[in-house]
């Protein structure tokens, strides 16, 4: 009689896969969206990524703007501006200034105007952000969003990602949203960052900088709604789980962000601005464009501890 053989399991049996309908709501349910008087709303998903249309940021920006600004950001978690050419960086502080104080990334280069750090890569300063992150996880109070504007963009290439951790979250398994519940996790700058640093370089910058922890499923400070809260290059490890176990959920977890479905992605023109949900997203910039040069400019809006 000859003998069963049990056949090999796929190579990406994991939870990350499966097919057909996915849950993607743009706003938590029962809230209805918004009415905009002031400018149109182009939407580049059904539930992620809106082009902002009739708005000039290098005016100065009245309240109601601002609150229709701080909705559209709320509903649509990544807005889009074209042709804001004479979009300066004083502008750029003042449109960060609608949600909150300018914060400065410790690690990336200062531009010309003190709160804007310059993003300059070519063929001698290579793209790092090309992968998966949220910035600012790593502090204790990460940035609550960011203003980015293109001042030097590559013929082709060079686009940027977003993800939708809402959707992240929504579109786990049942089995697997309840074991995350109330477990939090470490995030750490140097297994990033630190490549780069001498152990005293690392040292310097780890008094102000320690680990931190925070809830791998967080509930949005503005919404209320539960968000998927880890990434690949700042979360270490899930707290109070052996490695092997850390590691494996952990690695399912990050790898939501990758999921097309949850994504928009945007294309860079002279002139664009975009303005992101620091906490209810995660961004990946596309580095398909070395070694033609490409300069942005970004503007980082202080947040809160997160809960």
């Amino acid at each position: 009689m000859d003998s069963v053989v049990t056949p090999p399991a796929p190579a990406f049996d994991k939870p990350l896969m499966h097919y057909g309908k996915r849950v993607l709501e743009r706003t938590a349910p029962g809230t209805a969206p918004a009415e905009y008087r002031l400018m149109d709303i182009r939407p580049l998903t059904p539930h992620i990524g809106a082009e902002i249309v009739g708005v000039d940021l290098s005016l100065p920006i009245g309240e109601d703007l601002a609150a229709e600004l701080t909705q559209a950001l709320l509903e649509w978690k990544v807005v889009f501006f074209r042709d804001q050419h004479a979009f300066d960086p004083g502008a750029q502080l003042a449109l960060a200034g609608v949600w909150g104080v300018p914060e400065p990334n410790p690690f990336f280069p200062k531009g010309d105007t003190t709160g804007v750090s310059r993003l300059a890569k070519d063929a001698m300063a290579v793209g790092t952000e090309n992968i998966w992150h949220s910035d600012h996880s790593f502090m204790a109070a990460p940035a609550l969003g960011s203003v980015l504007r293109a001042v030097e963009v590559p013929d082709a290439g060079g686009d940027t990602l977003w993800a939708d951790m809402a959707a992240a979250y929504d579109n786990l398994p049942e089995r697997t949203k309840a074991r995350i519940e109330g477990l939090t996790a470490v995030h750490d700058w140097v297994p990033s960052w630190g490549l780069t640093m001498t152990e005293s370089q690392i040292a310097a910058h780890r008094e102000s900088l320690p680990p931190v922890e925070h809830p791998v499923v967080v509930r949005h400070p503005r919404t209320g709604r539960r968000l998927l809260y880890v990434n690949e290059p700042f979360t270490t490890r899930i707290s109070g789980l052996s490695d092997t176990e850390s590691r494996e959920l952990l690695h399912e977890l990050v790898l939501q962000a990758r999921i097309p479905e949850y994504q928009v992605r945007f294309h860079w023109q002279p002139g664009s601005v975009a303005i992101w949900d620091n906490i209810a997203t995660q961004h990946y910039a596309i580095n398909d464009y070395y070694p033609r040069r490409r300069v942005m400019e970004r503007v980082a809006i202080a947040g809160a501890p997160l809960s």
